[in-house]
């Protein structure tokens, strides 16, 4: 079926449409909104942690409520503005992207690397999940002295390059991998679950009875937490006895931007020496769609004299490997969380001034894995800033009608991923 025509009720493209140019500008104008509402929930997924922690912007406020209303019927069919305003909206995701480290750095401190074990050790255990470092920090308190190691998933990793969490030494290591895992790991665990965000599988019967969720998460049949009171969780814990001792692999995190360019110099040193021959971001939102394993290929064949960084969930198809590194700088540098891109792009920001170029000239190249809002809005945010050449996918996005997939690929040069050999070698000319 398609899309309803406002100006004639009728199906656009239909028989019974009288107003054939405006139809034909509505597949596109639907597609930019699309954009743009999927842009918002990712900005509005950063303001709310950002708010949470006492920070607010006007700037981001404003735009939040002139999107939505473009996005009312008949408000604007004009398909240059509509562009304008996805370009709009990923300047002020880089706003709240800023706007939300300031106030995790303010909150918890500067992160620095950290090295973290995986698997569990001997005791009762709670695995934290989401985003929310806030609820991580209470979780942290209100357990410490009752002998429970507290783990991190997912997107929570990052928390143990932050010293306000890592001080806290039951804040033992990282369980499992990515989202999309969870029924798998959760089932396995075996001791309490808290959900602080979204990136919530539904749970199977099994393990639902041991799960809490808080703040903005919730699942039917799943007990809620209010007030960040987690006495609940504690209890559960501690019925649900201890773990047994499995570590299974360790993997770093903490290369916040503020930790990699007091390395600059090294860097910088490395790149002139010709020991560093490029930058490659792999990471973004990871899912369970096949051919996401593609990601894991282009990190293992890259080449040696090639650093690596990344950020958000999709770090987990690669990042429990040893990639060693290239005069003591790591080749693989997790800048954090999804939010955390801001921290990327800081990096390619400097690089280019210490090498007095532009970003689009530098020896860096962006492989992004998209799956849900928040990539959508992080995308745009690389947009609004002239990034050029990103590698998109494991698809490019269904929501973007050919005419408007043909104006990024004409202006922003984005392409889909081909190839892992193909993808490589073009990586290396520089294309």
């Amino acid at each position: 079926m398609g899309m309803f025509c406002y100006q004639c009720e009728q199906t656009a493209g239909g028989t019974g449409c009288t107003k054939v140019g405006v139809c034909g500008k509505n597949e596109d104008i639907q597609s930019l909104q699309d954009t743009l509402m999927f842009a918002l929930k990712g900005i509005g997924a950063y303001a709310y942690h950002a708010r949470e922690l006492g920070a607010r912007d006007e700037q981001v406020d404003a735009f939040m409520h002139e999107a939505m209303f473009s996005t009312l019927t008949n408000v604007d069919f004009d398909l240059n503005r509509y562009i304008g305003l996805c370009l709009k909206a990923g300047e002020m995701n880089l706003r709240t992207m800023e706007m939300l480290n300031n106030a995790h750095v303010a909150r918890f401190g500067a992160p620095t690397p950290a090295d973290v074990t995986v698997g569990t050790k001997a005791g009762p255990g709670i695995v934290v999940t989401g985003h929310d470092l806030l609820d991580l920090l209470e979780l942290l308190k209100q357990t410490e002295g009752k002998g429970i190691n507290v783990y991190t998933h997912g997107e929570m990793l990052p928390a143990h390059g932050y010293p306000e969490l890592r001080k806290y030494k039951h804040l033992v290591g990282n369980y499992g991998t990515a989202w999309q895992n969870q029924k798998k790991e959760f089932e396995e665990f075996g001791g309490a679950i808290l959900v602080t965000t979204n990136c919530v599988m539904i749970p199977k019967d099994s393990y639902k009875h041991r799960m809490f969720t808080c703040g903005i998460a919730g699942v039917e049949g799943v007990t809620h937490l209010k007030n960040r009171d987690f006495a609940e969780v504690i209890k559960k814990a501690l019925e649900c006895g201890p773990l047994k001792e499995n570590i299974t692999a360790k993997t770093s995190t903490g290369f916040h931007y503020s930790a990699v360019l007091g390395m600059a110099d090294k860097v910088i040193a490395a790149v002139k020496a010709g020991k560093i021959k490029r930058f490659v971001f792999i990471g973004g939102c990871d899912g369970a769609k096949p051919g996401r394993n593609y990601y894991t290929e282009l990190a293992e064949k890259m080449p040696k004299d090639v650093v690596i960084l990344t950020a958000a969930c999709g770090k987990y198809r690669f990042n429990y490997q040893d990639f060693g590194t290239i005069d003591g700088i790591p080749r693989l540098l997790d800048v954090g969380q999804c939010n955390d891109c801001y921290g990327a792009i800081q990096i390619a920001i400097a690089l280019a001034g210490a090498f007095n170029c532009g970003v689009n000239d530098l020896p860096l190249s962006l492989v992004v894995s998209w799956y849900e809002q928040k990539a959508v809005a992080i995308l745009l945010t690389l947009l609004h800033l002239g990034i050029k050449g990103i590698r998109l996918g494991p698809t490019l996005p269904a929501f973007l009608s050919p005419n408007v997939t043909k104006v990024l690929v004409d202006a922003y040069d984005i392409k889909p991923i081909s190839t892992v050999e193909a993808d490589i070698a073009a990586i290396m000319q520089g294309k």
